[in-house]
């Protein structure tokens, strides 16, 4: 186990340091891999940033919820990685609408450049897929030690299962390489952890919710 959550630490540095090159790649192409102009407002690249920096966002403050809620290592310095991983992925992604001159927010329903807009909500603070409740994340707040480690877990397997749904969308729709390359990344890095969380959950006797 420690030799996975070793590996995780390892590439959360690693795309810290390659988020800068990232980020001006797309300045220096002027947005695009092949000279096109810059993403319009309603196009999946743009929804793909607009949304996934909403999605992360949650996964940030979920992290470091139950890091103060617990005082295993392995649980808090995967809590740790994810956090600093998905704020650092978010950056980029609504850095990319600021050097498009792009709006971060939308009048159209979540998903809806990836044709699914008028999918039905969870509510209660649930916009897009895997992500939790209100009420789930102030359930959270309110455990400690193994049931917060366990309730954890099975939030982010959710949340991790949601944001591929959505990172694939993007590998399929988005036109921007270096994009598409961030989302094809999230894929692999999320699926891994699943795998990884999967484990940790049956230490603990319990399992992923779905």
């Amino acid at each position: 186990m420690k030799k996975h959550i070793g590996w995780i630490a390892g590439a959360t540095a690693a795309a810290l340091v390659a988020a800068g090159a990232i980020t001006y790649a797309v300045a220096e192409d002027g947005g695009s891999d092949t000279g096109m102009s810059t993403p319009a407002a309603d196009s999946a690249d743009a929804g793909f940033a607009r949304d996934m920096a909403v999605h992360h966002q949650q996964a940030v403050e979920m992290s470091y919820i139950v890091r103060d809620r617990t005082q295993n290592a392995e649980v808090r310095r995967l809590a740790y990685d994810i956090a600093q991983t998905q704020a650092n992925q978010r950056g980029m992604l609504l850095g990319w609408l600021d050097l498009w001159g792009l709006p971060k927010v939308s009048a159209k329903p979540p998903m809806s450049w990836m044709g699914m807009g008028d999918m039905p909500e969870r509510g209660d603070g649930s916009l897009m897929p895997g992500m939790a409740t209100d009420t789930e994340m102030k359930k959270l707040g309110t455990l400690n030690g193994k049931q917060a480690e366990v309730f954890y877990l099975q939030l982010m397997t959710d949340h991790h299962k949601g944001g591929i749904h959505m990172a694939e969308g993007c590998v399929a729709k988005c036109k921007v390489g270096v994009e598409k390359s961030l989302a094809q990344g999230m894929v692999d890095a999320q699926q891994s952890e699943i795998e990884l969380m999967a484990g940790m959950l049956k230490e603990r006797g319990a399992k992923a919710r779905s």
